[in-house]
């Protein structure tokens, strides 16, 4: 069951055909990984037809912009966040953040097209971002952001690991973050873990069962992604600084 807030700011966006994809907290619900949230996360197309659909959208749901940056496309394209909150009746209080562009994630149009789609109570269409991209939108300098990786991989592996194919092998042993699991998926698939520890050099301690060299693999690797993601973050941070002072009166 979809929380009536969620519901009306989702059905809202379909109502008006904007192309949008659930990310964030939302989306990591419909993939088995439960995490509270009050916001409503969505990468968008950032083209002048799909904004002025969402215009639209946001009006409907009496959303106000909050904070900064303002609601323009040279932002968007940037790679800021720009935020809203709704106040119409049965989305009231609801958060909207809406991006285009991310850090190591594909452009929108590439998410569009490996995108799930799901169905939910009311025979309303959801557009989620697929779980591979939602976990490369979640290598974050953000602490919550990695144990949901953890039990968003784990979710997915204990949906699957009855019947599995080999994409499905290629996406634990890529993004696994817990070393038994992925000891057990090195030892039961030997090729597979030769084939991706190129990629990975961490597999090198699965295929041979090395948890402690796992674990320390495991924390360097969680450490490059923070700091990536401090380095990508600061001059969008200064900028956001920048307009909050021309705004503050002299």
């Amino acid at each position: 069951m979809i929380p009536n807030p969620i519901r009306k700011v989702l059905s809202t966006l379909s109502t008006h055909e904007v192309r949008y994809l659930l990310m964030g907290g939302q989306a990591c619900v419909f993939y088995g990984a439960a995490e509270f949230s009050r916001d409503c996360d969505i990468a968008i197309l950032c083209d002048s037809d799909n904004i002025s659909r969402l215009k639209s959208a946001l009006h409907e749901l009496d959303a106000a912009l909050i904070a900064v940056p303002p609601f323009e496309t040279q932002y968007l394209d940037r790679g800021h966040a720009v935020h809203f909150r709704c106040r119409a009746t049965g989305a009231a209080g609801m958060r909207i953040d809406v991006m285009s562009k991310m850090r190591n994630v594909a452009p929108f149009q590439e998410l569009w097209n490996r995108r799930t789609t799901l169905t939910d109570d009311a025979d309303s269409q959801i557009e989620l971002m697929a779980l591979e991209d939602l976990i490369t939108a979640k290598k974050t300098q953000r602490d919550k952001d990695w144990p949901m990786i953890r039990r968003l991989v784990e979710s997915h592996f204990a949906a699957n690991q009855s019947e599995t194919i080999d994409k499905h092998v290629r996406f634990w042993l890529h993004e696994a973050r817990t070393p038994e699991l992925l000891i057990e998926i090195a030892s039961e698939h030997p090729e597979a873990a030769d084939l991706i520890k190129v990629n990975r050099p961490l597999i090198d301690a699965a295929i041979t069962a090395d948890r402690q060299e796992l674990e320390v693999g495991l924390a360097k690797e969680e450490l490059r992604e923070r700091v990536a993601d401090r380095e990508y973050w600061a001059p969008l941070k200064r900028e956001l600084e920048q307009i909050r002072s021309s705004r503050r009166p002299t």
